[in-house]
């Protein structure tokens, strides 16, 4: 589902991860997806806060890890999703999240909980530990043709 379109960034700080992310944030619409993956502690939290920014969100942005999914009121409604709990792919179905996309900008950490059943149009954001404790290294890949052109203007704008 790759279209080609894959940019690589490096931020130096929490703060510069954000602004990523709130430069994407301006650029999401209705019916996006982003499936954020990396290990604990990289970061993705921190682009969904940027995320958040970007899509004129005014609370604040947590993890969330323990309610499964948090809900924010913006230019766009934002889902910010923690799939880390899941037990498998098949309780998926129960959250209803395609419901969810409709309605707004859906935003997932954890995809790899639902392999296999997760949308194929979108963005998926690998961020990894970059060269020293601040740093991250972030690999924005499009999946279809609207992630295509997220990437697109993303790289566009680097």
């Amino acid at each position: 589902m790759d279209n080609g379109s894959t940019i690589s960034v490096t931020t130096h700080s929490d703060e510069e991860t954000r602004s990523l992310g709130a430069r994407l944030g301006d650029l999401l619409e209705r019916g996006d997806i982003l499936l954020l993956h990396g290990d604990l502690g990289t970061g993705k939290t921190r682009l969904a806060q940027g995320i958040a920014r970007g899509l004129g969100v005014r609370q604040p942005v947590t993890s969330p890890s323990f309610v499964l999914m948090n809900e924010y009121d913006g230019r766009e409604t934002l889902f910010h999703v923690d799939l880390y709990r899941l037990d498998g792919a098949e309780d998926l179905d129960e959250l209803g999240l395609w419901d969810y996309a409709e309605r707004g900008v859906l935003v997932l950490e954890w995809p790899e909980r639902g392999a296999g059943v997760l949308p194929g149009d979108g963005l998926a954001i690998e961020l990894s530990y970059g060269h020293d404790e601040e740093s991250r290294d972030i690999v924005i890949r499009a999946r279809g043709p609207r992630g295509d052109a997220l990437a697109r203007e993303i790289g566009a704008n680097k």
